[in-house]
C-alpha cells in the first residue's frame, strides 16, 4: 500500500492553554522526592498507567479524526441547521451528558470538544464556555451509570449493588445537577443569531483517513475492555507512524505529562500521615459530613483518588458517590475530565474561565443535593 500524499486539511496552530499546571505539578514531585524520598520504580508505580495510555490511544485517534476534514464538514453541516447560540449550547452540552453515561466522560469530551472548536472556526462562537459547559456536563452526566466515569466504576465494583441499582442511587444527584447545568446555558449562553466567519476554503473529507481512525477506535476501545493496552497502543500510534505521521505529531503530549504527574503527586500526599490521622479524626462515617468531606477532599486530590481515599472512613456508598460527582465541579483539579476538556479546546486563559463559572456551579449543586438528601 502506498503511502497518501498528504494529511488531511491543515488547520493553524492554535494556542495551548498554557503549561503552567505542567510546571506546577513537577515543582510538588521534586518536593516529595526530597520530604519523603523512595525509589524511581516505586514512583512510577504511582501512575495509573491504564488510564495514561488509554488517554495517549484516543488523543492519536481524534488527532486522526480532525485532519480527516470530518468535524470540519459536520460542523458546516450544524450551523446550517442551527439558528441561534443558546439552542447550540444545549444541543452540545445535552449531548455531552448523554454520551457520558453510555462510553465515559472522557471518551465524551473527546468527541465534542473538538467538534466544538472547528465549530468556533467557522462561527463567532464563546469557545470558552461552550467547553466549560461541555465540562460540567460530561461531569454530571457520567454520574448516572457505574461505567460512565472511573470512580463510579470503583464505588459500583466495591459495593455490590446492581447495574440499575446504583443508576437508582445515584438519579436523584444527577437530577439536580443536569437541572442546574440548563439553568447555566440558559443564563449563560444568549439566545442570538449565529453570525458565520468569511469562508475559507477546506479541504476535502480524506475517506481514508477517516476509516482508519473509525476503526482503530473500536478496535482500541475493545481492546482496553480485555486489557490489551500495550498491544493496543502499538497498533494505534504503527499504523499512524506508517501512513499518516503528521497525525502524531498534533498529539499533546504535555497533557499525558500532566495526567501521569497528577498521580504522581495527589496520591502522596493523600498518603501524607498527617491526613490519615485527620480522617481517622473526623467524624464522616455517614451522612451530610461524608458527603461534604467527598466535595471537598476532591477538590484538592481529584474526585478519583477521594473516592478510594475516602472508602474507608466512609460508610455512606450513597453520600460518598454522591460527593465525589458534585466534587467534580469546582477546582480545575476536581476531575481529570476538567483539564482534558481544557487542553482540547486549547484555550489561552481557559483556567480563568472554566473557575468562573465552575466554582458558583459547585457551590449551588452541593448545596442543593445537600438539602435533598437532608430532606
Amino acid at each position: 500500500m502506498c503511502m497518501p500524499a498528504a494529511d488531511g486539511p491543515q488547520t493553524p496552530p492554535a494556542e495551548r492553554s498554557g503549561n503552567g499546571l505542567l510546571w506546577v505539578l513537577v515543582a510538588v514531585a521534586i518536593a516529595f522526592a526530597f520530604i519523603r524520598p523512595r525509589a524511581p520504580l516505586d514512583t512510577l508505580k504511582l501512575v495509573d498507567w491504564q488510564t495514561v495510555g488509554a488517554l495517549a490511544g484516543l488523543l492519536a485517534i481524534t488527532q486522526g479524526v480532525e485532519k480527516s476534514g470530518m468535524l470540519q464538514a459536520t460542523a458546516q453541516r450544524l450551523l446550517g441547521k442551527m439558528t441561534d447560540l443558546r439552542s447550540l449550547a444545549f444541543l452540545l452540552t445535552a449531548g455531552a451528558a448523554v454520551l457520558s453515561a453510555l462510553v465515559t466522560n472522557d471518551v465524551s469530551l473527546f468527541l465534542l470538544v473538538p467538534l466544538t472548536r472547528v465549530l468556533a472556526t467557522q462561527a463567532h462562537l464563546p469557545l470558552a464556555r461552550l467547553v466549560v459547559l461541555e465540562a460540567l456536563a460530561v461531569n454530571a452526566g457520567s454520574a448516572l451509570t457505574p461505567i460512565g466515569n472511573p470512580q463510579n466504576l470503583y464505588l459500583w465494583h466495591r459495593s455490590g449493588v446492581s447495574f440499575f441499582g446504583f443508576m437508582g442511587m445515584m438519579a436523584p444527584t444527577v437530577a439536580v445537577m443536569l437541572f442546574w447545568l440548563f439553568v447555566a446555558v440558559w443564563f449563560l449562553v444568549p439566545r442570538t443569531p449565529i453570525t458565520l466567519k468569511p469562508a475559507t476554503e477546506t479541504a476535502p473529507v480524506q475517506p481514508r483517513l477517516l476509516t482508519l481512525a473509525g476503526v482503530l477506535f473500536l478496535a482500541f476501545v475493545i481492546a482496553l475492555d480485555r486489557h490489551w493496552l500495550l498491544a493496543a497502543l502499538g497498533v494505534v500510534f504503527g499504523a499512524f507512524l506508517l501512513f499518516y505521521p503528521r497525525v502524531l505529531r498534533g498529539v499533546d503530549w504535555a497533557l499525558l505529562a500532566i495526567i501521569a504527574l497528577m498521580f504522581v503527586d495527589l496520591r502522596q500526599l493523600a498518603e501524607l500521615p498527617a491526613i490519615a490521622a485527620q480522617l481517622k479524626q473526623w467524624p464522616i462515617a455517614e451522612g451530610w459530613r461524608a458527603y461534604l468531606a467527598a466535595v471537598v477532599t476532591s477538590q484538592f486530590i481529584s474526585n478519583v483518588p477521594a473516592a478510594i481515599l475516602l472508602d474507608g472512613p466512609v460508610r455512606d456508598l450513597p453520600a460518598l458517590a454522591a460527593g465525589v460527582s458534585v466534587g467534580g465541579f469546582g477546582c480545575v483539579l476536581g476531575s481529570l475530565a476538567n483539564l482534558i476538556a481544557l487542553r482540547l479546546a486549547r484555550l489561552p486563559h481557559g483556567l480563568a474561565e472554566f473557575h468562573k463559572i465552575s466554582i458558583p456551579f459547585m457551590i449551588v449543586c452541593a448545596a442543593s443535593a445537600l438539602l435533598l438528601r437532608l430532606g
